[in-house]
């Protein structure tokens, strides 16, 4: 009998890819996948974090604690360095209205209208969490590191592509297939990543672990992994600190 799995998202292209990649992962029908389309009623989840993590964290939790199920959850956005990291994660809200690519693409052009080329750098950044019922939170975040271009090019892809040139590229993620993509290559790769990751807690027993583990590693380019223990209300919960990642980290159990 397969794992139902809650993808917390109404965008039934996110299901499709993510049921590919766990099939790919876990084996064909190792894990059922399910949306908010699902569950009639379900409410908008206010995403009031201040990081991608917290966000994700946020729409995972909320989503194991309605329906019962593992849950996992995503948020991305553009950090350009000359905006000290924003739009972040109002990246789909920076002009005022959510889900305004055009406004949104075009006050970051504004904003930075004058700054030297050396200093329009930037990244794409991703985090997706996994919630089981019983408390545990996985959690995994990459980045496509790139340069903020002047005008836009192409017309594909959403959001900022069409003035994001990615390291390595010679063409924006907006000119670039969706398989090209190199943010599209970082978000599948982490989805990757995080399938394997998760592959075992979702087959392992449903009990809560007594120890919270930590895992370290680069995948395009991850910056970390971690399993947490407990939820918001646990020393781990929503009110914890998030880890700096240029601090020492604690003791790790790496996987291979």
């Amino acid at each position: 009998m397969s794992a139902r799995l809650l993808l917390a998202t109404a965008n039934r292209k996110k299901l499709v890819e993510l049921q590919r990649i766990l099939d790919n992962a876990l084996g064909a029908g190792g894990v059922e996948l399910v949306g908010l389309g699902d569950f009639p009623d379900y409410p908008d989840v206010p995403e009031t974090g201040l990081t991608f993590g917290e966000n994700a964290l946020i729409k995972a939790r909320e989503g194991a604690s309605r329906t019962g199920l593992p849950t996992v959850a995503d948020d991305s956005g553009l950090a350009v360095d000359a905006l000290n990291g924003m739009p972040g994660v109002f990246s789909a809200r920076w002009a005022g209205g959510h889900g305004d690519d055009e406004a949104n693409l075009e006050l970051v052009l504004a904003q930075i209208g004058d700054v030297a080329d050396e200093h329009r750098g930037g990244a794409f950044v991703c985090a997706a969490v996994l919630v089981l019922p019983n408390g545990r939170e996985h959690l995994v975040e990459g980045k496509q590191r790139g340069q903020i271009l002047r005008a836009r090019r192409g017309t594909g892809g959403f959001g900022y592509d069409p003035i994001f040139l990615g390291e390595g590229q010679s063409r924006t993620n907006a000119e670039l297939t969706a398989r090209r993509s190199g943010r599209r290559q970082s978000s599948t790769r982490l989805s990757r990543r995080a399938a394997a990751d998760v592959g075992g807690p979702l087959t392992v027993d449903r009990q809560p672990h007594e120890s919270a583990t930590r895992s370290r590693g680069r995948c395009c380019d991850c910056r970390s992994a971690r399993t947490i223990t407990g939820g918001p209300g646990s020393a781990h919960g929503a009110n914890a600190r998030t880890p700096d990642h240029d601090q020492a980290p604690p003791p790790v159990t790496r996987h291979r």
